[in-house]
C-alpha cells in the first residue's frame, strides 16, 4: 500500500481509499494505477518534444519508404521531399475513402505525418511555439487531449466536405490557438497582449492558408472550432490540477494512437509489400 494526492484536492491519502475522505472523489487511486498516471502526467513529463520527435522520426521513415517519391517536388515548394502516396497510407494518413473502409484510427495517426520538409518544419515551429505555452497553462494532461481530438475533428470536417486525403499536425495547431484564445477570453483577458496575438496568429494562417496551394482549410476550421469548444469549458492548472479523468482519457488518446500506427502497418503492408515488387 503506498500513497498519493487526490486528483481532486491535492491532499495525500492511500492509494487504495475507495473514497478521498476529504473530498468524498471516488476510487482517486483508480485500484493502485493512480499513481502511475500522476508520474506519468506530472511535471518530468513534456510532451511538445515527445511530439516533436514523433514527427520527425515518422517523416524520415516515411521518406525512406519510397526515396523516389522523397526528391520529385511535384512542382510547388510544399512538395520538396515529399514521402510518397503509399508510404503515407501505410504509416496512417486519413481520408474520406480511408476512413469509410473503417481505418476511423487515422484521424489520430494522420496528426504526426507530414508532407513536405516546409509543411513539418512549419508544423514544428509552431508547436514548439504555441505548444508549450498550451501545456503549461492547462497541464500535459489536457493539452495532448486538446491536440489529439482537435486534430482528429478537423480531419473528420475535411473528410466530410472533401474527398482528398489529408495528413499534418496544422489541425491540432489550429486547436489549439483556438483554445488558448476561449481560455483567455473566458478568464478576462480577451483585451490583454496575449490574447490579442493568438488572434493575429489564427487570422493570418487562415488567411495564409486561403492563398497556398495544397493546404487542408477544412481541416484548420474544425480543429479550430474544436479547440475552442473546448477551450470555453476546461480549466486552467492554477484553476485545478488535472482530474484523474482527464489523465485517464489522454492515456487512452495516446494508447489508440499507437495501435492505430500498428493497425495501419499489419492492415496496408501487404499491399504495400505488392505494389514494391511490381
Amino acid at each position: 500500500m503506498g500513497s498519493m494526492l487526490c486528483p481532486s484536492c491535492r491532499k495525500l491519502i492511500s492509494d487504495d481509499e475507495p473514497r478521498c475522505p476529504y473530498c468524498g472523489t471516488m476510487r482517486p487511486g483508480l485500484w493502485g494505477f493512480g499513481p502511475r498516471l500522476q508520474r506519468l502526467f506530472g511535471n518530468r513529463l513534456e510532451l511538445v518534444p515527445l511530439i516533436t520527435m514523433t514527427c520527425i522520426v515518422l517523416y524520415i521513415v516515411s521518406l525512406g519508404l519510397d526515396l523516389r517519391s522523397a526528391f520529385d517536388a511535384g512542382g510547388f515548394p510544399f512538395g520538396i521531399l515529399s514521402p510518397g502516396h503509399n508510404a503515407l497510407i501505410l504509416l496512417g494518413m486519413t481520408g474520406r475513402g480511408l476512413l469509410q473502409i473503417g481505418h476511423w484510427w487515422t484521424l489520430l495517426t494522420a496528426i504526426y505525418l507530414h508532407g513536405g520538409l516546409l509543411h513539418i518544419f512549419f508544423n514544428l515551429l509552431w508547436i514548439r511555439q504555441l505548444g508549450a505555452f498550451a501545456e503549461e497553462e492547462l497541464g500535459p494532461a489536457r493539452f495532448f487531449v486538446l491536440f489529439s481530438l482537435s486534430g482528429a475533428a478537423g480531419f473528420a470536417l475535411s473528410s466530410l466536405l472533401s474527398p482528398y486525403p489529408s495528413i499534418g499536425a496544422s489541425g491540432s495547431v489550429f486547436g489549439l490557438l483556438g483554445a488558448m484564445i476561449a481560455f483567455r477570453r473566458r478568464r478576462g483577458g480577451a483585451g490583454d497582449v496575449m490574447t490579442q496575438q493568438f488572434i493575429s496568429w489564427a487570422v493570418l494562417l487562415f488567411a495564409l492558408g486561403l492563398f497556398m496551394r495544397g493546404v487542408n482549410n477544412w481541416a484548420h476550421l474544425g480543429g479550430f472550432a474544436s479547440g475552442y469548444l473546448f477551450g470555453q469549458r476546461i480549466h486552467g492548472m492554477r484553476e485545478r490540477p488535472e482530474g484523474r479523468g482527464m489523465q485517464v482519457l489522454a492515456l487512452a488518446l495516446l494508447l489508440l494512437t499507437l495501435f492505430g500506427f500498428v493497425a495501419s502497418i499489419v492492415t496496408i503492408l501487404p499491399e504495400f509489400l505488392s505494389l514494391r515488387g511490381r
